[in-house]
């Protein structure tokens, strides 16, 4: 399930100044994200998405939320309505908390008095919901004997049965969008919630207190932004304990492996379990790693996501292996069939992959993030907003219901976490662009915005055009407000540097010209091959242009031999993009094609084709006499359209990993 949104992190420390009682100042991460509020896209590829939250799936959601009870809870739990709790999850109140969120970043881009006033009007049967001491579960609340879901223990005191209950996780998506709210905002309706809940486990856990850890992580991350926007570090020390309980048997039961429970957060190092619930833990972690300037909790989280990224990931960048669970499996273990690879587990993936780069400054956390962010993640949501995949496998016969009993995307889930966490990313996305550094600015993705920077106390203004992913031109032009010197650091993906992954897991099956092209004012730089960045220092004046181009190239990626699944297979790439072969474009029978080691692949972009997108045209051999040329007997076309518009056509058989000559 779902996340913390990234860039608020950062943005709050902006706000705040993050002291001990004593006036010492913590560490905190050296490079700072510049904010969504900074950047306005106008590119043709991310904002007709966030455009389509806005005025299509938030509502949406919103009217699921209020038909399934969401809202009701609130009223019953507060004594305003009869009845028992409604829903079937014991964390049903995240589904609101996650909205507010995503809606409360989108009032940032797309100023809207109407949903403001709407999201004032939620969040008041929200406190209605909340016990006078500040608790807030609503089915707690309402019946604590007969929870919503049968695998959650009953109970007689709060957080009783944490390894189920969920309360822990409820506050800590009510702390994400309460930072959220707060930050679009300016207001406290939702924030004052929030402290009141912090306040409340400040009060009952800790040494000589109750001594558990979360079921689902997410309340860490939760309490770090509270400490950020308030300052008292209080909430930041209770994020710790519940890191450092964790794997201590002395404290409480440990929950074991499928809960991250089952050794010291700082000797884990390989990911297990459930994914998302992983995914939620590292980034806490390394927000630890950065705050106390602790090398164990950053030697850790380096040694996980090597292990992630190196043995348990898949192409698309989706994690997590299986359906029991929603778990990681062995190293290798990695099925295109079956995979599980939740949408929730991916946005976990680039919440965690944005906080390493923020520590270290290596580009290879967004080689990662970027992977994951145009393939798995918003593989999750149809083109028109208002249908989900919960896993995101890698093929399809269009049979197997892979997606709660569908095999196609649905409209919502008894456990809708992952339509809401797509809202609550989605409109962040801005926030992912752009980061700075004493007197550096780092331009991480390519999308076409008009971006505000402060760097070294002079203000800038960054337009940047491109028509990225669909081709690697990108024009970017600095003007900043007084002629001054500075650095630009310009990510070149690995796509673009003949390595398709960090590690060995992924690679293309043959050497591709790196041909990379940068040029300032019309002079051209040299690039040296395999540098993570063109970096250009100088002094900057308004007007100059930097011209940079990234070679498209259709590309063939193999996997590591023990990927069992994978083997004699190859999945094809174009740019950042992974590809498909989708039933709609091809063969009625996909099984019966090999791709050919020597076929010539095309590019052409179709705009009336799934929103508008480029496909590409290849040859294969096939035994199927049906799809065959006349003049060629055992060869015919195959057309590939990229994996995350998959799936908005109908039921049908879908493969990445197709088979290729030896």
């Amino acid at each position: 399930m779902k996340k913390i949104i990234v860039f608020t992190v950062i943005l709050a420390c902006l706000l705040i100044s993050c002291k001990t009682p004593g006036g010492s100042k913590y560490a905190d991460y050296p490079i700072r994200a510049v904010p969504v509020r900074n950047v306005e896209l106008t590119d043709s590829f991310w904002l007709p998405k966030i455009k389509t939250i806005q005025k299509t799936t938030i509502q949406y959601a919103f009217d699921k939320c209020r038909t399934e009870g969401r809202m009701d809870n609130s009223l019953i739990a507060g004594g305003r309505m009869p009845g028992p709790v409604k829903g079937k999850m014991p964390f049903d109140d995240t589904d609101l908390y996650k909205i507010i969120e995503g809606a409360s970043y989108s009032l940032i881009s797309n100023p809207d008095p109407e949903l403001d006033a709407y999201l004032d009007s939620v969040i008041a049967i929200i406190k209605t919901g909340q016990e006078p001491d500040g608790y807030i579960t609503t089915w707690f609340t309402i019946d604590p004997a007969n929870p919503p879901a049968p695998w959650v223990k009953p109970s007689t005191r709060r957080w009783e049965n944490e390894i189920s209950s969920h309360e822990l996780y409820n506050s800590g998506h009510l702390f994400e969008a309460a930072t959220a709210h707060y930050y679009a905002t300016g207001k406290r309706n939702l924030l004052e919630i929030a402290l009141k809940n912090a306040d409340l486990l400040v009060e009952n856990f800790g040494p000589g207190k109750i001594q558990i850890v979360p079921g689902h992580q997410i309340v860490e991350t939760g309490l770090i932004q509270l400490y950020r926007i308030t300052g008292n570090d209080k909430y930041l020390k209770l994020s710790r304990q519940f890191l450092d309980w964790r794997g201590d048997s002395t404290t409480h039961k440990l929950f074991g492996s499928y809960s991250q429970d089952h050794i010291p957060v700082t000797k884990q190092d390989e990911v297990v379990g459930h994914a998302v619930r992983a995914m939620y833990m590292y980034a806490a972690m390394t927000d630890i790693a950065a705050i106390y300037n602790d090398a164990d909790y950053r030697n850790a989280v380096i040694k996980l996501w090597e292990n992630m990224t190196g043995k348990k990931m898949y192409v698309t960048g989706g994690i997590g292996a299986r359906h029991a669970g929603e778990s990681f499996g062995d190293n290798y273990e990695l099925p295109n069939l079956t995979a599980y690879s939740e949408t929730c587990a991916a946005i976990g993936s680039v919440y965690w992959n944005h906080r390493l780069f923020l520590l270290t400054g290596d580009s290879k956390y967004y080689d990662i993030l970027e992977r994951t962010l145009y393939n798995a993640l918003i593989a999750g949501i149809s083109l028109d907003g208002t249908t989900f995949f919960y896993p995101n496998p890698l093929e399809s016969d269009g049979k197997y219901t892979f997606n709660m009993g569908s095999c196609t995307r649905q409209g919502w889930f008894d456990c809708s976490c992952c339509p809401t966490n797509l809202i609550r990313f989605i409109p962040s996305i801005p926030g992912l662009i752009y980061a700075t550094f004493a007197d550096t600015l780092f331009v991480n993705l390519y999308a076409a915005n008009k971006a505000r920077v402060s760097i070294r106390n002079n203000d800038a203004e960054i337009v940047q055009e491109t028509g990225y992913p669909w081709d690697g031109d990108v024009k970017i032009v600095i003007n900043p407000l007084k002629s001054s010197d500075f650095t630009v650091k310009l990510r070149v993906p690995y796509w673009a540097r003949n390595q398709a992954v960090p590690g060995n897991l992924y690679q293309y099956d043959k050497y591709y010209p790196v041909d990379v092209k940068i040029a300032v004012n019309g002079e051209i730089i040299p690039y040296q091959q395999n540098r993570e960045y063109v970096t250009i220092t100088r002094k900057w004046q308004k007007g100059d242009k930097i011209d940079l181009s990234f070679p498209m190239l259709v590309k063939k990626i193999v996997s590591d031999t023990l990927v069992k699944d994978n083997l004699n297979k190859v999945a094809i790439e174009y740019g950042p993009l992974v590809y498909c072969a989708e039933q709609s474009d091809n063969l009625s029978d996909m099984d019966n094609l090999v791709i050919t080691s020597d076929g010539i692949w095309q590019s052409e972009f179709r705009k009336d084709l799934l929103g508008g997108i480029m496909v590409l045209n290849g040859e294969i051999k096939t035994t199927d006499k049906k799809f065959v040329r006349s003049d060629k007997t055992d060869h015919a076309k195959l057309t590939l359209i990229p994996y995350y518009t998959w799936s908005n056509r109908g039921v049908g058989k879908m493969k990445v990993w197709l088979p290729a000559e030896k």
